[in-house]
């Protein structure tokens, strides 16, 4: 075969075919779907490419010798012929079996790649660099270095090597322990329940010690309990704090708190309305920071620890008693209310409603993991309520004589859904298929700026502890796994209300609430049940809001 005759390359950089010199135009380019499709012995026979013609071209041409090269340079050539001619030798001088990337299939440049990968890391498991290049440097000087130290050196820098690899490769891959076994593979992202470590945080205050126990043995449960717990135990920590010399109260007193915060955050994963009561926290003690002139130490403190006594009266314990008086409207004689679990605010309305002296029933529905349903129970039979006790699993029976359903919510999301304890959006599904009016009470900190529509990437996992004798050594069989989670998302189509401080609001107007709220004082709120209007499906939520808030 004479290069000089056939080798000439198209703009294209695509070698012509050899034996015929009268240019083409009727065959077409093979496509990728051809060539990752083809078997490599279809290939040269379709012929029909200039591509799979070269493909042929290159195997001849690397098995046969190189051409003589006087016959390149003997003639009066361009420097385009030049480049050209001196790619194609390049291109024979590759091996045999190696192809261009360009030349390759998708299923071959993965092969590749997965190749190179497993390369990389073998060489990073060796204690090498990452390049190539690099490894290869460094096994040639090692090889030409035969000195006993410098052979010791370089064993520590692999030592050091391999113990960062490995340490890396520990991040990305955790070792499977026995108690990882048997959780859910698809929920390993979610913390499992541990026990706070109360021996390495001893600089910490007692009070929050004795918090994260309770917090993590879940003897303090619900939302509200939670919260007035955390800021009356924060609010000891501000009292008993003492600056150091070369810092103000204001200025240092947000450092002090973060590691408590740190360590409530690591023995139970914080709520929703938490993580907004400790949002307004730093927000205070910013605005403390600003005062001009700056306040002494005393009033400094004394004002923070006004401003979360305030937030705990106004917008927790008197905003329950306006739910409660707001949802007195909606109890009538003869209702058979169903609620599920234990909220505070929805106990506190029940037994309102019965000191009325009105004739009402109460069904209450139960699951795990903590049952709280139990201690509602007792408590509204201690009152004298006619009531009923169920479980999840026969909530369909529980609702045949069921007029309306009131419960609790830990958050009111951004996108109208009710965050709450896991099997709530069981029973407001349930109860809209029975079309019976779903009313959740709710205080206006709870609402949050945030949107979820699912339980499984934000949640939190419950202590799996269960009683029985078959299941109480669950942990020993690899097959078998316990799932307890703790809350469930309810989306905005299955309820029907939100009672709050401010009103009845339809769930969608969280947000618009959220907004508001930031523009009024919140001793305001002391009025708002005044406008608190019936719900009904007409009812024009914005001017609603607009008196409201044109009163205020």
């Amino acid at each position: 075969m004479d290069p000089t005759n056939g080798n000439r390359s198209s703009p294209l950089h695509i070698a012509g075919s050899t034996g015929s010199s009268k240019p083409s135009n009727g065959p077409h380019l093979s496509s990728s779907y051809e060539n990752q499709w083809l078997s490599p012995e279809e290939k040269p026979s379709r012929g029909a490419s200039p591509l799979a013609r070269n493909d042929v071209g290159s195997t001849s041409k690397a098995s046969s010798p190189l051409p003589k090269t006087s016959a390149i340079a003997g003639g009066n050539s361009s420097p385009g012929k030049e480049n050209s001619q001196q790619q194609q030798q390049q291109q024979q001088l590759k091996p045999a079996g190696r192809k261009s990337q360009k030349e390759m299939t998708k299923a071959e440049r993965r092969a590749l790649q997965e190749q190179q990968r497993l390369e990389k890391q073998s060489r990073i498991a060796a204690g090498l660099p990452k390049s190539a290049k690099k490894a290869a440097e460094m096994e040639g000087t090692s090889k030409k270095s035969q000195s006993p130290p410098s052979q010791q050196a370089q064993q520590q820098q692999g030592a050091l090597g391999t113990a960062g690899s490995d340490d890396k490769q520990k991040k990305k891959i955790k070792p499977q322990s026995k108690m990882d076994s048997n959780q859910v593979p698809w929920l390993m992202h979610l913390d499992p329940p541990k026990r706070p470590d109360t021996a390495s945080n001893k600089d910490l205050h007692p009070a929050v010690l004795a918090l994260g126990l309770l917090f993590s043995e879940h003897k303090l449960v619900g939302s509200n309990a939670r919260c007035v717990a955390m800021l009356e135990t924060f609010s000891k920590v501000i009292e008993d704090h003492k600056p150091p010399s070369d810092a103000t109260f204001a200025r240092n007193i947000q450092k002090h708190l973060d590691p408590h915060i740190a360590y409530l955050l690591a023995t139970r994963p914080m709520s929703l309305s938490m993580r907004e009561c400790i949002r307004w926290l730093k927000k205070e003690v910013s605005d403390i920071v600003e005062e001009d002139p700056p306040l002494s130490d005393d009033d400094a403190r004394k004002r923070l620890l006004e401003c979360i006594e305030h937030f705990i009266r106004e917008r927790i314990t008197m905003a329950d008693q306006l739910i409660v008086q707001n949802g007195l409207q909606k109890i009538q004689d003869g209702d058979v209310i169903l609620t599920y679990g234990k909220s505070s605010v929805v106990e506190s309305l029940l037994l309102e409603t019965k000191k009325k002296n009105i004739d009402f029933k109460v069904i209450v529905v139960d699951s795990r993991p903590l049952f709280e349903g139990k201690h509602l129970l007792r408590r509204l039979t201690a009152a004298g309520i006619n009531c009923s006790y169920y479980l999840l699993s026969s909530v369909y029976v529980a609702l045949r004589s069921v007029t309306k359903v009131v419960m609790g919510a830990h958050a009111l999301l951004n996108n109208g859904a009710v965050y709450s304890r896991v099997g709530t959006a069981m029973v407001a599904m349930a109860a809209s298929d029975k079309q019976i009016p779903v009313m959740i009470c709710c205080e206006t900190y709870k609402f949050v700026n945030r949107t979820q529509v699912d339980s499984l990437v934000l949640n939190e996992l419950g202590q799996p502890s269960p009683n029985e004798s078959s299941l109480s050594s669950w942990r020993e069989q690899s097959n078998l796994r316990l799932l307890n989670l703790l809350y469930d998302v309810t989306p905005s189509k299955y309820i029907t209300l939100v009672i709050t401080e401010v009103g009845l609001i339809p769930c969608t107007s969280a947000p618009v609430v959220s907004l508001q709220s930031k523009w009024f004082k919140v001793s305001s709120l002391s009025r708002c049940h005044l406008l608190s209007l019936p719900h009904r499906s007409g009812v024009n939520t914005s001017k609603f809001f607009f008196s409201f808030f044109f009163l205020h």
